[in-house]
């Protein structure tokens, strides 16, 4: 009996680890991946980066269910829309949002349709959408244009709208801030992620409050944000009207999200910066070389925006006189498969040799 109450609860993914910090009840149905939990990843080298007997630790998203961090906000956004009666899902999405509504929608046996911005979305999103089974619509327009249009269309009754404009998705993306406090036993020091609509580092915040609250740490990080240089509307703190970068996942010019996390940045005593996408895909591969870690380039965001602010004079918010063995958490938000069109580029072709020792030590260029 126990044992069968055991692979219930576990079942149940972060709801039921985290349901008293949750909008759910007991009447609430689950519906989850197992999504949540993921690996908070000490890492020497960026810590050895940043100096002083500084640590860095990387809290990997990439490894939630659809591969990225959206899963935790979507759990909590399905299982209310699921408990209102909803028979649809509607999101505009860079590609993130939309693999994982398409999958919770299936897990759940409902409709999911998705807007994209047309020839903007990475293959292994695109892939993921078609593979749950969702309805996909492009569009001939940008991330912004496709929220507007679902906006609309979601008011009108026939669709629960899941992007992070939907307060149970920031509920479920705070539980990252519990896990983190629960494994450091209280809060890091300072918090490094990308930004795009601006949702994450909104729920963050908010997690990271609340624990707080509850007595359950003793200290708030400085919440540092990353943006794109080409998709920086809260750092330039205007509209963009058509943001371009590499780092699809943050290609967005009006963040939903955006009051909320300027907020947060101010409240935290943290700051907003930008990184280039030679800056970005840099940090991907010194990542993936260094740490064993491959994260989408809009994940990178958080890592290069880490070496800027321990090297560049420019940075917004400089690491170079924190205090000595302070604490410092890098999200990453997204797998590396998930846009892998970068890496395939650079890729040489491989020429296949002998199959024989002497040619294969001659190839390793032993």
């Amino acid at each position: 009996m126990h044992s069968t109450t055991t692979k219930l609860r576990r079942g149940g993914g972060l709801i039921e680890r985290y349901r008293e910090f949750l909008p759910v009840s007991p009447a609430t149905p689950i519906i989850s991946l197992g999504e949540g939990n993921t690996p908070l990843i000490s890492s020497p080298r960026l810590s050895e980066r940043v100096g002083r007997g500084c640590e860095v630790f990387i809290k990997n998203e990439g490894v939630n269910p659809t591969g990225s961090f959206k899963d935790r906000g979507m759990t909590v956004a399905v299982s209310k829309a699921i408990e209102r009666g909803t028979t649809a899902l509607i999101c505009a999405s860079t590609g993130n949002t939309s693999a994982s509504a398409a999958a919770y929608a299936a897990r759940a046996g409902i409709l999911c349709v998705v807007i994209l911005p047309a020839g903007k979305i990475a293959t292994g999103k695109l892939l993921q959408a078609f593979a749950y089974g969702a309805k996909t619509i492009a569009i001939d327009g940008n991330f912004d244009d496709a929220l507007r249009i679902v906006r609309e269309l979601g008011e009108t009754g026939d669709f629960t709208i899941v992007n992070s404009i939907n307060p149970n998705r920031i509920a479920g993306q705070k539980t990252a801030a519990f896990e983190i406090v629960d494994e450091l036993g209280d809060a890091p020091d300072f918090h490094l992620l990308p930004v795009g609509n601006a949702g994450n580092i909104t729920a963050y915040w908010a997690g990271y409050r609340e624990y707080l609250a509850h007595e359950r740490s003793t200290k708030l990080p400085a919440m540092i944000g990353f943006q794109a240089v080409g998709a920086a509307p809260i750092f330039q703190d205007h509209i963009i009207e058509k943001p371009e970068t590499i780092a699809s996942a943050i290609r967005i010019g009006n963040p939903a999200s955006w009051k909320q996390a300027r907020a947060a940045m101010v409240e935290s005593r943290g700051a907003i910066d930008v990184v280039s996408d030679e800056d970005i895909l840099a940090a991907q591969k010194w990542l993936a070389q260094h740490e064993g870690i491959f994260v989408e380039p809009a994940s990178a965001a958080s890592i290069a925006g880490l070496f800027k602010c321990c090297d560049s004079a420019d940075a917004t918010y400089s690491l170079q006189k924190i205090r000595d063995a302070s604490r410092i958490v890098c999200t990453v938000t997204g797998h590396g498969l998930k846009d892998p069109d970068v890496i395939i580029g650079q890729m040489k072709e491989l020429k296949p040799v002998a199959a024989t020792v002497t040619d294969v030590r001659r190839a390793i260029e032993l």
